[in-house]
């Protein structure tokens, strides 16, 4: 399991650093004409601090820990995936399309990445024990 979260972190990671960079330069006409930098920004910063997330959650994985420890990262990474895919792919597109209805579904990727932060935080809990 470790080597998916350390691959999807990866690929996220090096995702959001090109797509960073398309905005600042591909696309700032784009975004100056509608007004949606702000949304793609977040976008690129969620998924660059969540693909960093998932690599701490496949160094963790890669310790010799617990199966309740195991269990509670691979809840964590599948957490930060799916919402990362969902808030920052939502909010990206929404800042090229302008298609408003996205932003509704936005705060359940929002959701998701809580949820993998608080299954992380169980599993630190777990670190270490024997149990």
């Amino acid at each position: 399991m470790a080597r998916f979260w350390f691959l999807a972190g990866s690929l996220l990671g090096g995702i959001g650093v090109a797509a960073g960079a398309f905005g600042a330069h591909g696309l700032k006409a784009h975004f100056e004409a509608n007004g949606q930098a702000a949304n793609w920004e977040t976008a690129v910063r969620y998924g660059l601090f969540h693909a960093l997330a998932m690599l701490v959650v496949a160094v963790a994985s890669a310790l010799p820990i617990t199966a309740v420890c195991r269990r509670r990262l691979r809840a964590s990474g599948a957490c930060f995936l799916a919402g990362t895919l969902i808030f920052s792919g939502l909010l990206a597109i929404l800042a090229l399309t302008g298609i408003r209805i996205l932003g509704a579904v936005v705060p359940v990727g929002g959701v998701l990445l809580l949820a993998g932060w608080g299954w992380l935080f169980a599993a630190g809990l777990q670190l270490g024990s024997e149990s």
